[in-house]
C-alpha cells in the first residue's frame, strides 16, 4: 500500500500506521523519524537539517523533500509505505505530488482519521511519556497507566506529561492543524483520494482502510 494518513494531533495516526505495517509489509514513514536518522547518519542534507534544528528553527521544506526523496527510494519501501503526519501543508502536498510523479510512484489512498475534539483532548491530556530518551514508552492514565508510582513499566524511569500535551497547548495545536493541515483534506478530496475513517476502534479503523484498498 502507498497511503497518506491525515488527522488532527491525537487522532492516532502513529498507532494506526504501525498496525497497517503488519498488513502487507509496508513501512511507516514520519518526517520526525527520517530527520533524526539523516542527522544521526551525518549525511550532507542531514547536516543542513541539524543546523536548523540546533538553532531552534523549522527545517525548510526543500530539505525535508530531499530527505523524503532518499527515503522513498530505499529498498524497504518497495512493498509500500504509510506516510504518518506528512504532508502538513498545501505547499508540502504539492511538492510531494511532484516527487511521487518523478519517482513514478502512484498513491493508493489518503486516509483521513476523523476524531471528535473532546476525544482528542481526553486522549492527549491523559497521556504520559517515559522520561528516558532511549525508551519514551507512551502510557494513558485511564486506559494504559504506568506503574502506581508513575514510573515506566519497561525501564523504571519516571513518566511525564509533555509540555505540548497540556490542555492549553493541545488547543493551540488543534488551531494550527485547522488552519494549516485540515485544508489538505480538500486538496486530496478534489483528486478523489480521500477515505474518511470515523470509527474510534483500532481494529475497525484498520479494517476500513484495508478493505478500501482491496476494492
Amino acid at each position: 500500500m502507498k497511503v497518506i494518513l491525515l488527522g488532527a494531533p491525537g487522532a492516532g495516526k502513529g498507532t494506526v500506521a504501525k498496525l497497517l505495517t503488519d498488513y502487507d509489509g509496508s513501512v511507516q514513514i514520519s518526517t520526525g523519524d527520517i530527520l533524526r536518522v539523516a542527522v544521526k547518519a551525518g549525511t550532507p542534507v542531514g547536516k543542513q537539517a541539524k543546523a536548523y534544528m540546533d538553532a531552534g528553527g523549522l527545517v525548510p521544506d526543500s530539505i525535508i523533500m530531499q530527505i523524503m526523496e532518499a527515503r522513498l527510494q530505499e529498498p524497504d519501501c518497495a512493498k509500500g509505505f504509510i506516510l504518518d503526519g506528512f504532508p502538513r501543508t498545501i505547499p508540502q502536498s504539492e511538492e510531494l505530488k511532484a516527487l511521487l510523479g518523478k519517482l513514478a510512484i502512484k498513491l493508493d489512498m489518503v486516509a483521513n482519521l476523523v476524531v471528535p475534539r473532546e476525544v482528542i483532548l481526553d486522549r492527549l491530556t491523559t497521556r504520559r511519556t517515559c522520561s528516558n530518551s532511549s525508551c519514551q514508552e507512551i502510557y494513558n492514565v485511564k486506559t494504559n497507566p504506568p506503574n502506581a508510582d508513575g514510573t515506566c513499566k519497561k525501564c523504571g524511569k519516571p513518566t511525564i506529561q509533555r509540555d505540548d500535551e497540556t490542555e492549553e497547548a493541545i488547543l493551540n495545536r488543534l488551531e494550527v492543524y485547522t488552519e494549516k493541515t485540515a485544508p489538505l483534506i480538500d486538496f486530496y478530496r478534489k483528486e478523489g483520494m480521500v477515505k474518511d475513517v470515523t470509527s474510534l476502534d483500532l481494529k475497525e479503523i484498520v479494517e476500513d482502510i484495508t478493505k478500501a484498498l482491496e476494492k
